[in-house]
C-alpha cells in the first residue's frame, strides 16, 4: 500500500480585497500578492497576519524570496521592488518594463534576476549593484521565466512553448512545445522540468533530450500552480487546480514512471497559486552576496542582448530607501497607500474609512 498523507487547514485568514495572483515563502514568512495592488505578510511561526507593503499601484503578479532576507516583488505598474524582509522596508525601486512585469526569477547564487514583461524584452538584473545588466528582445510576450535549480540554464515560456537558454552561451539550446497554454513550470532537477498547463495533465519533459518522459492526469480542470519541495527520503510535488482541489504527489527516481498520490483536499475555492511552507532550519541564504564576488552576468555580457547604460535603479544609493516620516491618518489617504514600508492591517482599515467619509461629504456638498 503507498503512504497515505492527510491534510488539514491549520490558518485561514481573508485579508485581500480581491483575488490572490502571487505567493511566496521562507522560512518563516508567506507573503501574498493580490489584484488589490497590496501585499500581505503572514507570520506562520505565530499564526498571524504580519502586515502589508503597499508600494505597488497594479496587480502584484510575482513575489520571490532570496533565503530570510529579501523579497522581491512584480507587478503591473512596470516596477520590480527589492525588500528588506526583517525590516520591511523598500530597499530599491526598479521602473523595470515598459509595461507590465509579468514574472521573474532569481539565479540560486542572488547575484542576479531575470524578469520578462508586457514590453516583449527579457531582462537580466545585476542584483549585487541594483541595476539593469542586459535587455534580450523576444517577438512574443513571454509569462514565465524559471532559473534551474544549479542556475546552469533557464526557460522562458511564451504561451505554449518552451525556450531552453544556458547561461554560458545565452543562447537557445531546444524548444520544447506543450499542447496547451504553460500555467507554471519546476524544475525537479537540473535538467527534469515539469510542465502543467490549461488541462487536467502534468508532464514531464527531459530539457537535453527535449523529450517527455511521461505525463499524468492531475485534476479534473486545468492545473493554476505547483511547487516541488524534498524532505528526508521523499521528493514531493503539490499541485493546486481550479477545480478547488490542492493534491500531493510522491516522485519517483525514475521521472519516466509517473507520481503517486499521496493525498488531496478539496479547498471549494478558484485556486490561482500556491506556496508550501515547510517548518524546518532558517536558510544559510540570508543576504545578496558582497559586490566583491565574481558574477556569472560577465559570461552572458556579449551575448544575451545590448547593455543598458545608466538604467541604474536609483541614482544615489542611501535615499533611494523610502520616506519614513510617519503621517496623519486625516492626511492624503493616496499618498499614504503608496508609503513603501510595512503598514498595519488596522491603520490601512481606517485610511481606506476616512477616504469613504471624504468622498461622502463632497458628494453632500455638490448635491
Amino acid at each position: 500500500m503507498p503512504e497515505q498523507w492527510t491534510l488539514v487547514a491549520d490558518f485561514t485568514h481573508h485579508a485581500h480585497t480581491a483575488s490572490l495572483s502571487a505567493v511566496a515563502v521562507n522560512s518563516r514568512f508567506v507573503v501574498t500578492g493580490s489584484k488589490d495592488e497590496t501585499i500581505h505578510i503572514y507570520d506562520m511561526k505565530k499564526k498571524i497576519e504580519h502586515g502589508a507593503l503597499v508600494h505597488h499601484s497594479g496587480t502584484i503578479t510575482c513575489l520571490k524570496f532570496y533565503g530570510n532576507r529579501h523579497l522581491i516583488s512584480g507587478a503591473e505598474d512596470g516596477l520590480i521592488c527589492i525588500w528588506d524582509a526583517k525590516k520591511w522596508e523598500c530597499l530599491k525601486s526598479i521602473k523595470a518594463h515598459k509595461g507590465q512585469v509579468t514574472f521573474l526569477s532569481i539565479h540560486p547564487s542572488g547575484k542576479l534576476a531575470l524578469s520578462v514583461g508586457t514590453d516583449k524584452t527579457l531582462r537580466t538584473w545585476n542584483l549585487v549593484e541594483g541595476r539593469s545588466a542586459f535587455i534580450k528582445n523576444i517577438k512574443q510576450n513571454a509569462h514565465i521565466v524559471e532559473w534551474s535549480p544549479r542556475g546552469e540554464q533557464y526557460v522562458v515560456i511564451i504561451q505554449n512553448k518552451i525556450d531552453i537558454y544556458q547561461l554560458d552561451t545565452a543562447s537557445i539550446s531546444g524548444t520544447i512545445t506543450n499542447e496547451k497554454r504553460i500555467s507554471s513550470v519546476k524544475f525537479l532537477s537540473e535538467s527534469v522540468l515539469a510542465v502543467a498547463g490549461d488541462e487536467e495533465v502534468i508532464r514531464f519533459f527531459d530539457c537535453d533530450s527535449l523529450v517527455c518522459l511521461c505525463e499524468f492526469k492531475a485534476h479534473e480542470n486545468r492545473v493554476k500552480d505547483m511547487f516541488s519541495f524534498e524532505i528526508p527520503e521523499q521528493h514531493v510535488i503539490v499541485t493546486a487546480s481550479s477545480d478547488g482541489f490542492i493534491k500531493m504527489w510522491k516522485l519517483e527516481q525514475d521521472k519516466k514512471v509517473p507520481p503517486s498520490l499521496l493525498c488531496e483536499v478539496n479547498t471549494k475555492a478558484r485556486l490561482t497559486c500556491l506556496g508550501v511552507w515547510l517548518d524546518k532550519v532558517p536558510d544559510t541564504k540570508e543576504s545578496f552576496p558582497p559586490a566583491a564576488e565574481p558574477s556569472p552576468v560577465s559570461k552572458e555580457q556579449s551575448k544575451i542582448g545590448k547593455k543598458e547604460p545608466g538604467d541604474t535603479v536609483y541614482k544615489e544609493e542611501k535615499q533611494s530607501k523610502p520616506n519614513t516620516k510617519k503621517r496623519s491618518l486625516a492626511g492624503d489617504s493616496k499618498k499614504a497607500t503608496k508609503e513603501s514600508g510595512l503598514v498595519s492591517t488596522k491603520k490601512r482599515k481606517m485610511v481606506e474609512m476616512l477616504e469613504k467619509k471624504r468622498k461622502k461629504k463632497k458628494i453632500k456638498i455638490m448635491q
